[in-house]
């Protein structure tokens, strides 16, 4: 057995130009070792993970089979066991529930809805020669070359069929700390880049840096076998217990809250003095998992805080830049069901790392609701004189585009009430576009039935095509079929005999069913495939935009298993999406990895060839 390497908190990492950095994932740490017939995955605590993780040993089984990797054996990883839900986080809930998982049945089933994914950050031994004592540097280089002979991710990405995937190191501290706190990610790692392992140690060679996240809360208790501290906070009339710290505090800390605590205490038992809510504390913590928050820490007492204010609503707020100051935080949007400003910009910060990469450097049209959804509403595509230096621009045919290329400039849009943003098909680098959308559009809510047929027939097109294809929401009562296209390969022009052909292929096979037609008189109840609406400045809402509704849905990003017939897009909402992400993960995830691997070029000659035997 193989203790690891463990690394020592701080909350902040060493920077120099002897440390690099790499992203700490949430999940098992996993020693892999692989032979030519024995496979290992053992826990920190030296437990058989095997039996639990049945599709990373079938990969690794069939991995040593090749060539590359054939003849380095023995060798051993270091590794980190994450069920990934972006390129820098993993999932806590589902490692958790997959490791508990116990019946064969059970975990055959949750490995193929939440496949894992072994993270390899170090290489201990290869061609069975220890590597314990060689520089971080000599053996992540080793690692590397070892993963592109045999063609394996060179970084993390989720939904790749790759179950072994290497994690590289950044030299630029700050840059990789901002990618992991707007991606919401655990933390990261400072590791020496001379230093050895040093085998079952905690060691300052490696230095992790948590992502916390801070909520004031109130003392409840104080355990008086333990020293720990319990904490709670209001959820309406009643007290939310959160679990409990000790860690943080300074001795003169401590002493004086069980002080405060015994003072003010209403009861007291063998085990317990029990405090009425009136002490506040911020705490660091992680996240809440099952009502509780992971890893809490003293973070300092709050004196100036009334206990009132100590609720439930502050524990799902993701942090807002300090640049950006919201105003009338509690204006109501929606009244029914109530929707502040607050509650519309949180929402905006915790979807950011799956919104924000499809408004990058495009050039949008936003709608703003100064007066929510009571009052009128407008479009602005123009940056206003008075917009901060952080927002970038684009000047096109006279105007001055608003370009939300980064957190502050998206709050800043949230706290002009700029409700939905709407993007053109391709981004100011190019005049080609980046995607091919496809909107259905049926004749009412009712008929939403007809989309859904509509996007499946699509599917299975796209599928024969060998085409990657997405589905989102409008966030109306429609469905939206994407297709990822190469950057800057393919013009309007020749996008346009793709759509067209695929919209009279819908109408061919069901004339009942849809339309082409342009005029809603002319439509009946048929659903309007709309591909003329692909073109060079024309734009579509964006993922995860928000809608100006009757109630506040969204336009979401879907997996193609769950279209079907029940499917309901007013179900989709700033309150159920947030909650979607949290256990689902994002499914346009693979949207811009799958650019590369597109075949348009082939499926376009295929269409020409058609189009020149029809004599068209």
């Amino acid at each position: 057995m193989i203790k690891p390497m463990l690394p020592t908190l701080h909350r902040k990492a060493p920077q120099g130009n002897d440390w690099v950095y790499e992203v700490k994932y949430d999940g098992f740490r996993c020693i892999a070792s692989l032979n030519t017939n024995h496979i290992s995955l053992q826990s920190r605590g030296g437990t058989e993970l095997s039996t639990s993780f049945p599709e990373i040993v079938r990969f690794l089984s069939e991995l040593i089979l090749n060539k590359a990797w054939k003849q380095m054996l023995p060798v051993t990883i270091d590794c980190e066991l994450v069920v990934l839900t972006s390129p820098l986080k993993g999932n806590f809930q589902l490692i958790q529930k997959r490791g508990r998982t116990k019946t064969k049945e059970k975990i055959n089933t949750l490995s193929k809805e939440y496949p894992a994914t072994l993270l390899a950050f170090d290489l201990l031994e290869l061609k069975g020669e220890a590597l314990l004592s060689a520089k971080f540097s000599d053996r992540k280089k080793r690692l590397l070359q070892l993963f592109e002979q045999s063609g394996l991710p060179l970084s993390p990405v989720v939904k790749n069929s790759s179950r072994l995937q290497y994690v590289p190191f950044s030299t630029d501290y700050e840059e990789l700390w901002a990618q992991i706190k707007q991606e919401h990610g655990e933390g990261l790692i400072a590791k020496k880049i001379n230093s050895t392992y040093s085998k079952g140690k905690r060691t300052t060679d490696w230095i992790k840096v948590k992502n916390y996240q801070t909520v004031t809360c109130f003392i409840t208790a104080y355990q008086k076998d333990n020293g720990y501290f319990h904490i709670g906070v209001f959820k309406g009339g009643s007290v939310e217990d959160l679990g409990l710290f000790s860690h943080g505090l300074t001795s003169e800390e401590r002493s004086a809250l069980i002080g405060v605590i015994k003072q003010n205490s209403y009861k007291e038992d063998e085990k317990f003095v029990y405090v009425k809510p009136g002490i506040c504390v911020e705490i660091f913590y992680l996240e809440v998992y099952q009502n509780q928050l992971r890893h809490p820490e003293f973070k300092r007492f709050r004196f100036d805080v009334d206990v009132k204010e100590c609720t439930a609503d502050n524990l799902s707020k993701p942090p807002l830049p300090a640049s950006v100051s919201i105003t009338n935080p509690d204006k109501p949007l929606w009244e029914e069901p109530l929707v502040t400003k607050q509650a519309f910009v949180d929402f905006l910060s915790y979807s950011s790392p799956y919104l924000l990469p499809f408004l990058k450097n495009r050039a949008i049209t936003v709608i703003r609701f100064p007066h929510g959804m009571s009052g009128e509403s407008f479009y602005q595509k123009n940056c206003p004189d008075y917009a901060p230096s952080f927002v970038e621009t684009h000047v096109e045919q006279d105007i001055n585009f608003i370009l939300c290329n980064n957190m502050e400039t998206l709050i800043w849009l949230g706290n002009q009430l700029a409700l939905e943003f709407h993007v053109p098909f391709q981004t100011v680098l190019t005049t080609e576009p980046s995607e091919i959308v496809f909107d259905l559009d049926p004749p009412s809510k009712e008929d939403f039935s007809i989309a859904i047929t509509g996007a499946l027939m699509m599917k299975d097109v796209f599928d024969q095509l060998g085409l990657h294809s997405f589905i989102k929401t409008s966030g109306r009562k429609g469905l939206q079929v994407y297709i990822p296209l190469p950057e800057g390969q393919f013009t309007y022009q020749e996008t346009r005999q793709f759509t067209e052909f695929i919209a009279h292929y819908l109408v061919s096979k069901e004339p009942a069913l849809f339309t082409v037609e342009r005029l809603k008189k002319h439509r009946g109840n048929r659903v309007y495939v709309d591909y003329v609406q692909h073109a060079e400045g024309k734009t579509i809402i964006a993922p995860y935009s928000l809608r100006g509704n009757d109630v506040p849905t969204v336009a979401t990003p879907l997996y193609w298993k769950e279209v079907k017939e029940d499917l309901r897009p007013e179900e989709f909402t700033l309150f159920t999406v947030q909650e979607r992400l949290k256990k689902l993960g994002d499914p346009f995830q693979e949207f811009e990895a799958s650019k590369t691997t597109q075949p348009f070029q082939n499926v376009l000659s295929s269409l020409k060839g058609l189009h020149k035997s029809s004599g068209h």
